[in-house]
């Protein structure tokens, strides 16, 4: 079964590109996760007949969003975190109330896993959101990981927002302590690596430097000055199972590239 994870950055516009009809028809997914998608459903033109669509859409027009693709029917689909895993964190109301509108969750079922469509959120320039991802988001989604995996084996793809290690971005030295770079984000992604999870990548390819988003700015691309911050994370049991975790930085479309899990 071939995953694969996008942070389109806009769905109209990537499709407008022909970039994701090109990607599908030559990658050929068996399951195809989008984050960034700023749009509707129905807003898109998406004519994938092989795949059922699951939406999850932020209320703000053009904004957040998240979707699936699938041609493996799901046994059943969730929106963003069950009220449980919400009451249990404190300041939700306060601080995270409007982003249940964002549709940063996407949750399919399937016969032997669950399969999580993430856009996490940017802790911003300013750092206005770095309290919010630490102390709830972070804390939300470890939370609903740990919920779903005692039921069954999981899996949590999509934008995480935050390089991990140093080795995961080009110049960690001038970006420490900056968005995307701070010790609490990162925090964030030791905590799910130390409750039974794995980063797939880094599972398979320890040392290997490869990045899936570039800014837009001073040709960031062409000098390969990026940032691996798109990830499949798996419940530890799956290991085995992992049989390719790829980045596809050669697929062009979209500020971010897509990546790939393969499961026996």
């Amino acid at each position: 079964m071939k995953i694969f994870s996008w942070n389109v950055n806009g769905l109209r516009a990537v499709l407008k590109k022909g970039a994701l009809q090109d990607f599908v028809r030559d990658y050929a997914p068996d399951i195809l996760c989008l984050q960034e998608t700023k749009a509707q459903q129905g807003q898109a033109e998406v004519d994938f007949a092989e795949y059922e669509e699951l939406w999850n859409s932020a209320e703000r027009a053009g904004y957040s969003g998240t979707a699936i693709f699938t041609k493996v029917k799901p046994l059943s689909v969730r929106y963003d975190f069950p009220e449980e895993i919400t009451a249990a964190i404190d300041g939700w109301e306060d601080d995270f109330g409007d982003a249940r509108k964002e549709g940063r969750v996407l949750t399919a079922e399937f016969a032997d896993f669950y399969l999580i469509d993430t856009y996490v959120p940017n802790e911003k320039d300013d750092l206005g959101r770095l309290k919010y991802r630490e102390l709830v988001w972070d804390k939300a989604l470890l939370a609903y990981m740990k919920q779903l995996d005692s039921v069954k084996p999981v899996i949590v793809c999509g934008d995480f927002n935050v390089a991990h290690e140093e080795i995961d971005l080009a110049r960690p030295k001038q970006n420490e302590g900056h968005a995307g770079f701070t010790k609490e984000g990162r925090q964030g992604m030791t905590n799910y690596l130390a409750n039974g999870f794995i980063d797939t990548f880094r599972a398979l390819h320890p040392e290997q430097i490869q990045y899936s988003w570039w800014s837009y700015r001073g040709g960031a691309r062409a000098k390969n000055v990026g940032w691996r911050i798109d990830y499949f994370l798996a419940s530890e049991r799956l290991r085995e199972r992992i049989v390719v975790a790829e980045i596809c930085d050669e697929v062009m479309g979209s500020d971010h590239c897509p990546i790939l899990l393969e499961l026996k």
